[in-house]
């Protein structure tokens, strides 16, 4: 494992695991977790399903004890409710209800997490308005969330993850079941973000792809251990092949870019196609 530059000048560390194990219905997760996320970091976090990349958030919000080990989170303790990390759940909009607002989904960033809109003061709905300007979404802010395609519902569920001015975001699967314009324009949004803010982002994906034009580093979860590297230190063929269980090519091209593709492997001579 790669010794990993510190970013974030005299800030604590984002996220810093000591020897961390996560046992769920008696089962280990994963274990031997032992590393270090410089603030303002951009990192993947990949692995194949059912790895614990949803678990490791859930530690870092406070969510889930661990079964051993040290979790530091911002310098601190993990603790529920934590109004310094940003978090956009998977599948989030899904468990929204169909009369919601966008302006009132990010209010609820400020006021609390269960619904129920308390009054709000002129600076609060500055705030949120300075939110979802932010995110591009305030020309929809008093529009129903059921009513806007993903890329925007994506856009608004960031608009409240940043509006309470988050120094930690924890995205899971921002980009799935989005076309490849609104990925290119979500993942635009969080190069943006960062160059602007220098908030540190984690985000899981199962696809680097869309997002390797702004991640700096990677966690990716192989044989049952958290590893943290350097993002062009995991994109190599040999590591994503094992870590996916399935042939992963990597490209190059001409200007330095990047790019996984599946790679098929030829059949041995005399098998049937």
């Amino acid at each position: 494992m790669t010794v990993l530059p510190a970013t974030g000048g005299d800030r604590p560390a984002a996220l810093e695991m000591v020897d961390v194990s996560v046992v769920r219905g008696g089962r280990t997760v994963w274990s031997e977790g032992t590393f270090s996320v410089a603030a303002g970091a951009v990192v993947g976090v990949i692995g194949p399903n059912g790895a614990g990349k949803t678990t490791l958030f859930q530690l870092a919000l406070g969510l889930l004890p661990v079964a051993g080990g040290r979790v530091d989170v911002l310098g601190a303790p993990p603790r529920r409710g934590n109004r310094r990390i940003g978090y956009v759940p998977q599948n989030y909009t899904a468990a929204l209800g169909h009369a919601i607002r966008c302006r009132d989904l990010v209010t609820l960033g400020l006021t609390g997490s269960r619904f129920g809109l308390r009054p709000t003061s002129a600076a609060e709905r500055a705030r949120v308005d300075e939110a979802l300007r932010r995110v591009g979404a305030y020309d929809y802010a008093e529009s129903r969330m059921s009513e806007l395609s993903g890329g925007q519902q994506q856009r608004v569920a960031i608009a409240q993850a940043i509006v309470d001015d988050a120094e930690l975001l924890l995205l899971d699967e921002p980009l799935a079941n989005l076309d490849l314009r609104n990925q290119q324009e979500i993942v635009q949004l969080l190069g943006e973000l960062h160059r602007e803010r220098d908030v540190t982002i984690m985000v899981v994906a199962h696809d680097l792809n869309p997002l390797l034009p702004v991640l700096s580093e990677a966690i990716y979860l192989l044989d049952g251990h958290p590893h943290h590297d350097p993002i062009t230190d995991v994109v190599q063929e040999e590591l994503l092949t094992h870590l996916y269980g399935t042939p992963v090519g990597v490209v190059r091209t001409a200007q330095g870019d990047l790019f996984t593709r599946a790679a098929w492997r030829d059949p041995a001579p005399g098998s049937q196609r």
